[in-house]
């Protein structure tokens, strides 16, 4: 087992800004009782927590293990762990944590984990990556084939690869890469997660200003009534599900949001499409609770401003409780298509800003420099 001189194995948990790192200080307050608890009687831990963009200007794999290297030796630390929200790739595979025994380092995609449970799958992972590299070698080699460090349920979905020799970093250690189209789903619901969808509805204040104007109005109109009295089920589910597609993309074309690879190989295609898949998922999942919010916005409307007698006297039909949920219904589709109009008013930066973490805005814009 590596330890320090002082007996106690010194675990950095290195982790990009934002989400990584909040993740990373949530770990460091269980891991070290957790991970002496497992090595038995005598052996004690550290965990410490640095903070700092070690993914910035590179998506490429040696280049982040040898940055990672590099860190590790300046410091104290026996083992370092480093945490990103990059999802990673490497000959074609997604790849979900990479070991390298012999420099004591083991980096994390946490967008391979997928979009639930998180943080226990994260523990998980890291517990038993540390276990692993804090192990003499002689023991590695004698455990059997079931104890890989990766949590038991995810070693199902899990494929392990070792790389052949194309580098220094990539001459030793093991891979572990999401397979199938069970992986493939998984990472993408991980880095809809790090994008955290549901910031949109805060992050375009003139959109959703302009759609809050929309409804209200909207619900004013006795046209409005009378078209709403006069819509199915159906047609006002086609006009929810047009609007909703109208608003997302609008928020793509106008915010610049669709990737385009600069690159022709079939990994390159592949990741364009990964991050183009996110996106749309992102700026959707957004869009429907915007959409949901102007429903029940504009359904408290209704209830508070419709009077019985004046709209009898405007539809010629009384007015029925299914009434306001049909014309809140049908003014949050309109609501919508207002909101997309101004989305126009914001600024490229906010509508990013409202959709992707930072460490997605930061890839975007080095993209850009480098496109320009």
């Amino acid at each position: 087992m590596r330890v320090s001189s002082q007996g106690v194995t010194v675990v950095a948990l290195l982790a990009d800004p934002d989400a990584p790192t909040d993740i990373a200080q949530r770990l460091a307050r269980t891991l070290p009782a957790r991970l002496a608890d497992r090595s038995g009687p005598g052996r004690r831990f550290a965990v410490e927590v640095v903070s700092e963009p070690f993914t910035s200007g590179t998506e490429d794999l040696p280049t982040l293990l040898r940055r990672i290297m590099q860190r590790g030796r300046a410091e104290n630390w026996d083992i370092v762990v480093a945490l990103t929200d990059l999802p990673l790739h490497a000959d074609g595979r997604r790849i979900v944590v990479k070991l390298s025994h012999d420099h004591g380092l083991a980096l994390v995609s946490l967008p391979s984990l997928g979009g639930l449970r998180l943080q226990t799958r994260a523990l998980r992972v890291v517990e038993e990556a540390v276990l692993d590299l804090a192990a003499p070698p002689a023991t590695r080699a004698e455990r059997p084939p079931r104890r890989q460090p990766v949590p038991r349920p995810l070693a199902r979905r899990l494929a392990p690869h070792r790389p052949g020799r194309g580098g220094e970093e990539e001459a030793v250690g093991l891979r572990y890469v999401a397979r199938g189209p069970v992986g493939y789903l998984r990472v993408l619901a991980g880095m809809v997660r790090a994008n955290r969808p549901w910031r949109l509805v805060s992050g375009l204040e003139k959109a959703l200003a302009a759609a809050l104007a929309t409804g209200a109005i909207a619900t004013l109109d006795d046209t409005f009534w009378n078209i709403a009295e006069a819509l199915s089920v159906p047609r006002l589910v086609i006009a929810m599900v047009g609007s909703v597609a109208l608003m997302i993309g609008w928020l793509i074309v106008d915010g610049e949001l669709w990737h385009r690879s600069t690159e022709g190989s079939p990994g390159a295609r592949q990741r364009a499409r990964l991050y183009n898949a996110s996106t749309v998922l992102t700026v959707g999942i957004g869009v429907l609770v915007c959409y949901v919010g102007l429903l029940v916005i504009n359904l408290v409307w209704a209830l508070f401003i419709l009077n019985d007698r004046v709209f009898s006297s405007m539809t010629e039909t009384s007015l029925r409780s299914e009434d306001y949920l049909t014309l809140s219904w049908f003014v949050a589709s309109v609501a919508t298509v207002g909101g997309a109009l101004g989305s126009g008013l914001e600024s490229d930066e906010a509508i990013r800003a409202a959709t992707y973490s930072k460490r997605e805005q930061e890839r975007r814009r080095r993209l850009q420099d480098d496109h320009d």
